[in-house]
This record gives structure tokens, sequence and C-alpha cells, in this order.
């Protein structure tokens, strides 16, 4: 056909008039045209690339006598079907990268740029204090605030172990399973005990209640815009959802089932220091995430910082005034007994929710026990001056989740 097409255009060329052009030297003495040259007009289909397309054209015409793949010729294929063959045709240049776990080799070099990032920073002050040279808490002070605050609230002591997680109330990190504490954990973040229950409740709702692995493939099936509908009530319920489902899935990815149990032996064998480079390891998992987990999950002696904590060892002149949460977590991580970690910390989170001076916004109108027992070191400043901390702990915190 394309033979055709070409001897078509060549006598369509010769059977126009030729082109005249006038001389005009001699069109002025003799007021004629005068032929002075024959010029046939270009033919599109006798130009150069015309003959090297006859290559391609053999090509062509033999790859059209291959016969396709059995699967795309049989006729009985409806064209939902062959749609779906062809996407699966040209899939796997797409998919050459994913790993087997469905994302991009760019979306998984990112997730261990960002987890060796983590890892480098908690290092840097692992089992040492970034301020050196700041000399409190010490052992004493800590024994002092302890007792201040257990004459206000009553004693605070670790339970010998965790054996069932409480169904009434999300909490923090309570719970025998180690995945549960840790969603339990990020419920409880930036928000009430009253929120985070309902959040729980209504979680467990959607999705059943306890720990087994088909209520952990519900929630990860069913995507965050669901889960964030049911934890709505909790507060921050988009950036929550999001991380909860992130969390499902490298733990399924990295272990091949919902589990983070293995952990415990870790506990058992008292190597907190790898339990916690693990926790962090998840993209949402901050310091004070993984230190709650394995406070009040494993048992460990950690001393977990969140938002109260925070603003009260600043009131209290424990940590320097411009410390970030996770460096006031690593000097006080340091600085604090291990016997009085846990005690310490609940009552710390209870007095800064309770305390008219002490909660956030409060005033010093010098009435909080807690603060007239360190008045003598003239290092208790007015809560006001907290405020900024707060705001700056909630978008770390937030941070984290991201």
């Amino acid at each position: 056909m394309a033979e055709t097409a070409v001897k078509s255009e060549a006598n369509d060329t010769v059977q126009r008039p030729m082109a005249l052009r006038r001389s005009l030297r001699n069109a002025s003495k003799k007021g004629e045209s005068i032929l002075i040259k024959q010029e046939d007009p270009p033919a599109k289909g006798l130009r150069v690339p015309a003959r090297r397309s006859k290559r391609s054209r053999v090509k062509e015409e033999e790859s059209e006598n291959v016969e396709p793949p059995a699967k795309i010729s049989k006729p009985s294929l409806s064209p939902s079907n062959s749609t779906r063959m062809n996407t699966k045709i040209h899939s796997p240049r797409k998919d050459s990268g994913n790993h087997g776990n469905g994302r991009s080799s760019k979306e998984n070099n990112k997730e261990a740029d960002l987890r060796a990032k983590k890892l480098k920073s908690y290092a840097q002050f692992a089992n040492k204090s970034p301020f050196p040279d700041f000399p409190h808490p010490t052992p004493q002070e800590c024994q002092r605030a302890y007792d201040i605050l257990a004459s206000l609230h009553g004693e605070r002591q670790r339970p010998q172990k965790v054996v069932s997680a409480p169904v009434d109330r999300a909490g923090c990190g309570d719970s025998p399973s180690v995945l549960d504490a840790l969603v339990r954990t990020i419920l409880s973040q930036n928000t009430s005990n009253k929120n985070s229950t309902r959040a729980k409740l209504d979680m467990d709702e959607a999705y059943g209640a306890g720990d087994s692995e088909e209520r952990w493939d519900a929630i990860a099936a069913g995507g965050p815009a669901k889960l964030e509908k049911a934890i709505a009530r909790g507060g921050l319920g988009g950036v929550k959802s999001r991380v909860i489902i992130e969390i499902l899935r490298q733990v399924k990815e990295r272990y091949g089932r919902y589990s983070m149990d293995h952990l415990l032996g870790l506990e058992a064998s008292g190597n907190d220091e790898e339990a916690m480079r693990e926790l962090i390891s998840f993209r949402g998992v901050g310091p004070k995430t993984a230190s709650c987990v394995l406070l009040f999950c494993m048992g460990r002696d950690s001393f977990a910082v969140d938002t109260h904590v925070h603003r009260l060892t600043g009131i209290l002149g424990w940590r320097p005034a411009t410390a970030s949460r996770d460096e006031t977590f690593a000097h006080l991580d340091v600085k604090i007994p291990d016997s009085l970690k846990y005690g310490l910390h609940v009552l710390f989170v209870e007095h800064g929710r309770k305390c008219a001076e002490c909660k956030a916004g409060g005033k010093n109108l010098g009435r909080c026990e807690l603060r007239r027992g360190f008045k003598n070191r003239d290092v208790v400043e007015n809560a006001e001056g907290g405020i900024g901390l707060l705001k700056e702990e909630e978008k770390e915190q937030e941070a984290d989740l991201n």
C-alpha cells in the first residue's frame, strides 16, 4: 500500500502544469514569458525519509505476522478483563522497584533515611545528658519531689506485671501486648484520659476489641480514612490514624504478622537500649512514645517525658529553659534514679492535670506544695513561662506522628 501511494503521488506530480518563471530582462525586451527552467513541486512521497522508512515497514510487517500471546488472543475475554491484563503487562516496568511490598524504591529509601536519622539523633545522647554541666535534678531533689507529690496524690508504685489490658479505658501502654500498648499510647497523645478512652472504645466498636491478628488486619485493610472517623473523638484523628496504619504496615512487613512481642524477650534480658532503638525505628514513634511502652508495658526503668512532665520539670529548674522534649528525656533519664522513674512520671502527669497553678496556663499563687518545696532554690518560675514551651511541645509531638 505504501508503494502504491508513492506512485500515485508521482503521477499527480507529472500531470501538474510545469512552473514558469519570467526573465525580467527578456520580458522587458519582448514582452513575453520565456521558459527558463522546469521545476517540479517537491513531492512528499519521494523524499529520502520515505525510503528509509521501508526498513521500519518491513519490521512492522514482520511483527504483524507474529501471533500474540495465547491469553490475549482468547476470544472469550471481556473488555474489562482485557484492560486488566494490559495493565499487568505494562506494570513490571512501573513496579520494578517495589521490592515486594507494594512501595517504590524511592519510598523505601526515604523511609530508610528517616529511620537512620532518628536512630542517629537518639544515639547522640543515649545514656548521657545533652547538658553534662547542668546539675539538676540531684537524687535528693528527685526524692523530695516524689515525697511531696505522693503526699498530695498518693503513692505510685509499679505493678508487678501487666496481666491484661483494660477494656474500659485506653491507658498509656497498659497492655501485655507490645503492639496493643503502642497503639494505646498513640491514642493517648495530646489529649485527656477521657477523650483517649472515647477513641479506644469507638475503635473497638468499629473493629472489635482484643489483640487478634484478625482485628489488626481489619484496621490495616480499612485504611486511614475509616480509622480517622472511628477515633475522631480522641483528637488529632487524622494524624493518629495515619500513624497507626503505617505502624501496622511496617510490623507486618518486618515480622510477617501483627506482633511485636519478641521485644519482651529483650526486656527479660535487660536490654532496654536495643528495645528502645527498635521501637523508635518505626515511623511515627519518637522517644516519648517508646519510653511509655518500655515503662508501662515492658516494666523497664525509663522516664517518659510528655507535655506535663516537660512543663513541670521546667518550672522546677530540672532542665535548661530552652531544652526540647527529646533533650529533656535524654537529660532526665540519666539524672533521675531508676527506682523513682515510674512513680515520678505518673505523679508529674497527675499533678500537671490537677494543680491549678501547675497545669497549662496556670499562674503561681504561692499555694502549690510542689513549688513551695523548691522555692528556696529560686528556680521556680511562673507557670506562664511554660505556655510557649507547651505549644512547642505539642508541635514536636505532632511532628513525631508525621
